[in-house]
């Protein structure tokens, strides 16, 4: 019996693991498309923060400035999707597959240029915190509250980005931009402002999803180790319907996926092969998406560039 139990711990506190950069990437989409900039580039700005990030703490010897590089590159991928959307009024979808296909070109460069044919150790992984108290509680305990940072960091910023969109005048401003801008400019709401603010700090989340890649999962970087999350986690803020809480259990569910996989492949079930189960969270994606698409209402204006009169 305590087997079966900690069989069901160590899954679910795996599925958690594998959730964080899901709903850090989903963060990321609820900023930028509840102020009505489409953003497909997550994935690309999750892989080239996860290689600026291990690039600079290789370098510099701290994981801390390495996430602090990730989410600063975060923001500038975002930076140039807001400028190509919002300026330039380049459409969306284009402005974020361009930043996409440049993030493979870029990282797969530089990692070359780099680390290829040389000795690199890579760099030690954060470290477990387990919570006093809290960790101690049975079941719970090891499910919740024995993580690396970065796994906290997205159940506290979960909490934090619900009480900002709905609960705080600026999340007011930014709904009532990605709803209907004009009506937002005529009361005074600087429209612009909103959408480049919005975007970049969907960046910066989108670089700490790409810092736990490679700082807190593996502590090294792999040619296009984003392997499709980026899409992933737009799919669970689709079926989460825009908001945080929600975004979250989809992400759960895409983790558990994704999770179960591996544990499969741990006890050596050969019944299925390896390989379907790792098609696993992208089976997944399709089959929500094909029953949540249609039904889900995103904001209203989103995609649409705003042009003042």
């Amino acid at each position: 019996m305590d087997l079966d139990i900690g069989i069901i711990v160590g899954l679910l506190a795996l599925t958690l693991v594998k959730a964080t950069p899901l709903t850090l990437g989903s963060l990321s989409g609820i900023f930028c498309e509840r102020c009505g900039v489409v953003n497909i580039a997550i994935e690309g700005m999750m892989l080239t923060a996860a290689f600026t990030g291990f690039a600079a703490s290789f370098y510099s010897g701290s994981n801390e400035v390495g996430i602090a590089v990730a989410i600063l590159t975060g923001a500038l991928m975002a930076l140039l999707h807001a400028v190509l959307s919002i300026r330039f009024k380049m459409d969306q979808i284009i402005s974020g597959t361009v930043i996409n296909l440049m993030a493979i070109g870029l990282t797969g460069y530089f990692n070359r240029v780099l680390f290829i044919g040389k000795v690199v150790p890579g760099v030690r992984t954060l470290p477990i915190i387990r919570i006093p108290l809290l960790s101690k509680i049975p079941f719970l305990g090891p499910v919740l509250f024995s993580h690396q940072p970065l796994v906290y960091a997205m159940m506290i910023l979960v909490i934090i980005v619900h009480i900002v969109i709905f609960y705080t005048n600026w999340g007011l401003r930014t709904r009532a931009v990605g709803e209907h801008p004009r009506a937002a400019d005529t009361v005074g709401i600087n429209v612009f402002r909103i959408r480049y603010i919005s975007v970049v700090i969907g960046g910066m989340v989108a670089g700490l999803a790409g810092a736990f890649l490679t700082l807190e999962a593996v502590g090294t970087f792999e040619k296009l180790m984003s392997n499709g999350r980026g899409f992933i986690a737009l799919a669970a803020m689709i079926f989460g319907k825009w908001t945080p809480f929600g975004s979250l259990v989809a992400s759960l569910l895409f983790g558990f996926a994704e999770a179960l996989g591996v544990q499969f492949q741990i006890w050596g079930v050969t019944v299925i092969p390896y390989q379907f189960l790792s098609m696993l969270p992208y089976v997944l994606t399709i089959v929500v998406l094909a029953g949540v698409v249609g039904r889900a209402v995103p904001p209203a204006a989103i995609g649409r560039p705003y042009e003042k009169e």
